[in-house]
């Protein structure tokens, strides 16, 4: 049951997305490490996702991360391949090399092996990055709960990440204003015209 409701919330995200990209015109490549390509199949899936999806990138080893999205080899020796640094990186370079508005990365330790002190399994980078120079970046740590949840729980997490991109830049928060005091201010008032003096009667 668990099994099938991921499906489903997968598929409406998948079409969720689609549709706002499609509004919006936007297009979008994927850049997936530990998921294998569970992104772009997930997308792929809904008919009609050709006018938004323009391709996917499979990087599984360091040396493809390399070729295929220009990810410097000083990135992945310094820290890592599972890394905020890597993650971002390959979201960049995938936006580059196909030239698309949105780019979403993922790369992670599925499991069962793979956990090095530090980085346990369950551990996952994902970056999307936008053409207009937005990037988030978001690490998650799923645990052991198995590669098969690890992997579906990441897609999930990516296309959040790419609806939360297409959106658009969110406008900044408008200020508060002050609570208007209760007790108006008096305000002083000068006379029109100045006071006339009243003239005596003179005595004769």
């Amino acid at each position: 049951m668990a099994g099938e409701r991921q499906v489903g919330s997968v598929t409406a995200l998948s079409r969720s997305l689609l549709d706002l990209c499609r509004m919006r015109k936007l297009t979008i490549a994927t850049a997936e490490s530990c998921t294998g390509g569970l992104v772009v199949a997930a997308l792929t899936d809904i008919p009609g996702s050709s006018d938004v999806i323009d391709r996917g990138f499979v990087t599984y080893s360091n040396e493809a991360k390399r070729t295929m999205l220009g990810v410097k080899p000083t990135t992945i020796a310094t820290f890592g391949a599972v890394s905020k640094e890597t993650a971002t990186a390959m979201a960049v370079g995938a936006l580059e090399k196909a030239s698309v508005d949105l780019a979403v990365a993922i790369t992670g330790i599925a499991g069962p092996g793979g956990a090095t002190p530090g980085k346990p399994v369950g551990l996952v980078h994902f970056a999307v990055a936008s053409r207009d120079g937005r990037i988030l970046h978001r690490e998650c740590r799923f645990g052991a709960i198995g590669r098969s949840a690890v992997r579906q729980r990441s897609v999930t997490e990516a296309l959040r990440m790419l609806m939360e991109l297409a959106r658009g830049p969110q406008a900044p928060p408008k200020p508060r204003r002050e609570a208007a005091s209760r007790l108006r201010p008096r305000v002083s008032r000068t006379p029109r015209g100045g006071a006339v003096k009243r003239r005596r009667p003179t005595r004769t």
